[in-house]
């Protein structure tokens, strides 16, 4: 099990990013969280196997079809076992 934090940036907020970010990392069995940051990028904490954390941050590069990712910087940290469910914060 791993853990990475992705910063999106781009036009990303306000187009269901974090709707649809959440909805494809339950799909994927990731827990962690999706939020909008205040200088406009959004932040992904995701935990699970290694091939899931890929897929997602695949999917976080493409977006969705109203967004335009400009940008993901992917980063690895140790594995806490935190969560219990993949959710968007406030």
């Amino acid at each position: 099990m791993e853990r990475v934090r992705l910063i999106i940036s781009g036009r990303v907020q306000g187009v269901f990013f974090r709707f649809n970010t959440k909805k494809e990392a339950q799909h994927l069995g990731l827990k962690g969280y999706v939020k909008n940051l205040s200088d406009g990028t959004v932040e992904v904490v995701a935990e699970g196997p290694k091939e899931q954390l890929e897929k997602l941050a695949a999917f976080c590069k493409k977006g969705t079809s109203a967004a335009s990712v400009e940008n993901v910087k992917m980063l690895k940290e140790p594995f806490q076992n935190e969560f219990s469910s993949f959710d968007v914060r406030y």
